[in-house]
This record gives C-alpha cells, sequence and structure tokens, in this order.
C-alpha cells in the first residue's frame, strides 16, 4: 500500500500540496537516489555496516564490493513507495547530516516529482516523526530490548518512520509494518526479522497506552511526564513551565500545539499588496491580527506569483507583529533612518522597508553573515534599504554606523529558536543548555550596540523568538543595566493589536503558539531618554 491511499488520521494531514515547494536551499549533492546526500557518502542500498563502495562506485553481490561474479548485477533492490522513500531520506540527512528537515525536504519532493497527496503525506510523515522523536524512541527502545543509540542508524531511522504511522496516523498496521520492513530491506542488510518484531510490539499498544507504560508518574516528576508524553527535552519543558509562571495546564496546552503542524504565513508587504486581494489570490484567509498577515492552509507558497514579485513574502504572523510595533511606536522629532541590526535573512527588513517607503523613511540593514546578507539583498530589492555585510556590535567603531544617530532600532538577535519549534521541530532535539551562555552574551552585546546606535528619544525594539526567561527578562534587564545609556522601557502592549488577548502584565510582550497562533515571540520597547 503506498502513501497515496493511507491518510493519516485527523487534520495533520490534508490532500493540499503541502510542502510540495515551500522554498528551502538546495546545496549540490543534495539529489534523490543518488549516490551523495547533502554533501556526503550516502550508504547506498543493501550495504553492511560501515562499509564503502568500491572505487567502482558498484556494489557486488559480495559483502566489501570486491566483485568475484563475474560481473552480474547487484541484488535488486526491494520495492519502497517514494512518499516512504522520501520522508526516510529527509529524516535520515537530519540526523546524519545535520540538515534541516525545511532545507532538504522540498528539494527531495522536486527530484523524486511527489505532487498533491503523495507529498502531503511525506511531508507529514517527515514533520511528524521529527516532532514526536523523544517519545517514539523511548518506545522503540522497549519494543526492542535495548538503547534505540545501539540499533544501527539507517535501520533506526526507518523503525522511527514505522512507528510514527502506527500511532499517529490511520496507516493500518500491518501496512505500516510490511512498509517498513520493505524500507529496512533497503537501508539494513540482515536486520528485516528484528525490524518486524520491534513494530510488531510497537503496534500491540496504542500511543497513550505507551505513554501509560513509560512516562514518570505525573504527581512525583511532572516534567519528566509532560517531556515523554509530548515529546520535548525536558529542560525545554522546565524553561516553558517556568516561562508560563509554573501553570502546568498552559503549559501541557504549549507542548500540544507544538506538536500541530503550523499553517503557513504570508505578509502582504504594505503598499504593495493588498492583505484580502493577497489572500483570494493565494486561496488564504487574512490573519487574525497583524493587518499584512494572510494565513495558507497548504500548497507551495513559493509558487505564487506575489512572492516572485516581491509583493508578499513568507513570514510567521508573529514576527510581522513585533515588526510593526517598532514601527507604529509613537516618536518624537526626526523618524527617517531605521535600523535592523540582526536583518539575515530578511523577512522583518522586508516588512520594514515596505513601511519605510511610505513615510519617506530609509531602512539600514546589518548582517554579519555575507550568504545572510546575500539573502536581505534578495529580500528588500526595490525597497529603501541599504545592506551593510559587517557585525552589528561595531556601533560607533565603524563610521557606517554612527552612534546616536539612528531613529528606530530592531534587534532580532540570534536565540535558541525554542519560539519555533513546531515549524523546525528537529532544534528541539539540538539545543542544549550550555547554547545558552553564549547566545546571551551575544544578546546583550548586540542590544548595549543598539542602544548607542539609537538617538536620544529614538526607540530600540528588542525580538527573540524564544520565550526563554534567559534570554528575553534576564537578557534585556541586564543589557539595559550595563549599557552606560539612560533608558525606560515603553508598554509594548498598545503596539499590538486592540483586544490581542493574553499580552500580560507588560511592559514586555510574550506571544506564544497556543494562545495567539504565532511563534513565541518575545518583544522589548526600550526609549533612549
Amino acid at each position: 500500500m503506498t502513501g497515496t491511499s493511507e491518510r493519516p488520521s485527523g487534520d495533520r494531514f490534508s490532500g493540499e500540496r503541502h510542502g510540495e515547494r515551500s522554498g528551502g536551499e538546495r546545496s549540490e549533492g543534495q539529489r534523490f537516489g543518488g549516490e551523495r546526500f547533502g554533501g556526503r557518502e550516502q550508504r547506498p542500498p543493501g550495504g553492511q555496516r560501515g562499509e564503502r563502495p568500491a572505487r567502482g562506485g558498484q556494489w557486488g553481490a559480495r559483502a566489501g564490493g570486491d566483485r568475484r561474479d563475474g560481473g552480474r548485477r547487484p541484488p535488486a533492490r526491494p520495492t519502497v513507495d517514494l512518499p516512504r522513500q522520501v520522508a526516510y531520506e529527509a529524516v535520515a540527512a537530519v540526523h546524519r547530516d545535520d540538515a534541516y528537515a525545511n532545507l532538504v525536504l522540498p528539494s527531495l519532493l522536486r527530484d523524486a516529482g511527489l505532487v498533491g497527496r503523495d507529498a502531503a503525506f511525506a511531508t507529514e510523515l517527515t514533520y511528524g516523526t521529527l516532532r514526536h522523536l523523544g517519545t517514539l524512541d523511548a518506545i522503540l527502545g522497549d519494543a526492542a530490548g535495548r538503547d534505540v543509540q545501539r540499533i544501527d542508524p539507517p535501520v533506526r531511522d526507518a523503525l522511527r518512520l514505522g512507528a510514527y504511522q502506527l500511532l499517529h496516523t490511520r496507516v493500518p498496521a500491518h501496512a505500516a509494518v510490511s512498509s517498513t520492513v520493505d524500507l529496512v530491506k533497503s537501508v539494513g542488510v540482515g536486520a528485516t526479522g528484528f525490524a518486524n518484531a520491534v513494530l510488531r510490539e510497537v503496534a500491540g499498544r496504542d500511543a497513550d497506552a505507551w505513554v501509560a507504560k513509560l512516562a514518570p508518574s505525573a504527581e512525583s516528576d511532572p516534567i519528566g511526564h509532560l517531556a515523554l508524553a509530548y515529546s520535548h527535552p525536558q529542560w525545554i519543558v522546565r524553561a516553558f513551565a517556568e516561562a508560563l509562571g509554573g501553570d502546568l495546564g498552559e503549559t501541557t496546552r504549549l507542548l500540544i500545539e507544538d506538536n500541530e503542524r503550523p499553517p503557513v504565513h504570508l505578509c502582504a508587504r504594505p503598499g504593495l499588496a493588498d492583505p484580502a486581494d493577497l489572500a483570494d489570490e493565494a486561496g488564504g484567509a487574512p490573519g487574525a491580527f497583524s493587518p499584512y498577515a494572510v494565513y495558507l492552509s497548504g500548497g507551495a507558497p513559493g509558487d505564487l506569483p506575489a512572492l516572485a514579485q516581491g509583493r508578499a513574502h513568507v513570514q510567521d504572523e508573529g514576527s510581522q507583529l513585533v515588526a510593526n510595533a517598532l514601527a507604529v511606536a509613537p516618536l518624537d522629532g526626526p523618524d527617517g533612518r531605521w535600523l535592523d541590526l540582526c536583518a539575515g535573512p530578511g523577512g522583518k527588513s522586508g516588512l520594514l522597508g515596505a513601511l519605510a517607503a511610505q513615510r519617506d523613511a530609509r531602512l539600514t540593514a546589518v548582517e554579519v553573515s555575507e550568504h545572510r546578507a546575500r539573502l536581505v539583498e534578495q529580500a528588500t530589492r526595490g525597497l529603501p534599504v541599504s545592506v551593510l555585510n559587517i557585525d552589528g556590535r561595531t556601533v560607533g567603531a565603524d563610521p557606517k554606523l554612527p552612534e546616536a544617530h539612528f531613529d528606530r532600532v530592531l534587534v532580532d538577535a540570534p536565540c535558541t529558536g525554542l519560539g519555533s519549534l513546531r515549524r523546525r521541530p528537529e532544534s528541539r532535539w539540538r539545543r542544549q543548555p550550555s547554547d545558552l551562555p553564549p547566545l546571551t552574551r551575544l544578546q546583550r552585546e548586540l542590544l548595549a550596540a543598539a542602544l548607542r546606535a539609537v538617538r536620544p528619544g529614538g526607540l530600540v525594539a528588542y525580538v527573540t523568538c524564544s520565550p526563554h526567561t534567559v534570554e528575553t527578562h534576564v537578557t534585556v534587564t541586564e543589557a539595559a543595566r550595563r549599557s552606560g545609556v539612560p533608558v525606560d522601557f515603553v508598554d509594548a502592549r498598545p503596539l499590538l493589536p486592540a483586544g490581542m488577548p493574553g499580552l500580560g502584565d507588560g511592559p514586555t510582550v510574550q506571544l506564544w503558539p497556543h494562545r495567539h497562533g504565532t511563534d513565541a515571540m518575545f518583544l522589548a520597547m526600550l526609549r533612549r531618554t
């Protein structure tokens, strides 16, 4: 049975072309079915663990690739349907090459020629498996009677895909097991019996029953229970709970939302596109909060003419809201010189540049990475934006970034990205608490530079896509205290749409997926006095 007729349950899967051409970058070597993938050599089907092909690139019938069979062709590869094969290649690339699914999957779908429901099925398998990875690994480890790290990586990834189908989709159990065993035949010699036994054990319980068996008690270890039940590392669950004031019920709702497939959000650039017209053009709906947002339920946003023409871009509604907050904040005095101090890849610069064009202002977009600076140039083409490929911390030392010069400054600081885990599910397994000290140091340095760059009376918006209190409240208060520049906090709540719920007590604002349907964006607004 193929992905064409096997549809996952619930609203997590639709027949629309979700993910078929959702942007992303394709590097040389990312070829479906080729010998190289993501810049590293991919193990050919049928190879023993740790073996490499002979110099001729052919795999013989004998292990090791030294062909002594008189030139016979290699054994035929077992048939695996394309949606599952593509999902496997994407998941394997994430774990083997540290790839990002949102970059590698679109190229795999294109190379395989998958469209419509098959593309949607492959997308659901890929993202669903990555979101539920922690819980799937705990279940597979119990079913196999060994730690999953002791399972050969290709077989392990195939089993993860199979377990996801068994526990989170309506794919019949026999089809999930047989198709995964076929996949294992193509990636792990001699492991089919093992895979069959493990998957049949997994199929013996539903997801809730597995959680009841394996998760710590919710009473004695609530964080551990939530971590296994909703597939997040414990330190992230603890950080979310702290940011939500210790409310475990609301933390649970956030974790559930993190495991759902988010809709695509478009930003209709002011002066270039009307949101209602863009919604009609794209088959979407106007956003709930941002005046520029359009929601898409699926499809391939990269194919829309509005994006190619620069009238719109893909951007989470939360990112639109925090950028727009800086633009609408009341300001006395001149208002023609704006600065985006950490501009890559250019989404917020695109929105600010369009707003600046309507107000005879000009935006300077700073990006330290040369590659990302080029992306900013592409994203802001035709707008009053100047891109500088320099380090934003050089304010005052670089003549291009003079002190006390800019009227409005955005600091969209590099962060852990814990606020966008629903869009980049693999990040939850890559980030570690040890990432925080160097990131928070960089955040404080960038915010201090922004406070030097803004003129007296001017505004600085500090933004992170993370709700971790160390990256939000701690960073902004410490940076303001140490900067040597006198500042006041501006209440950010009135800068967001009237009636928007759950904005807290101020003066800062934390957006949430489960409250607002956005990424978990944090916003602090400061005025240099």
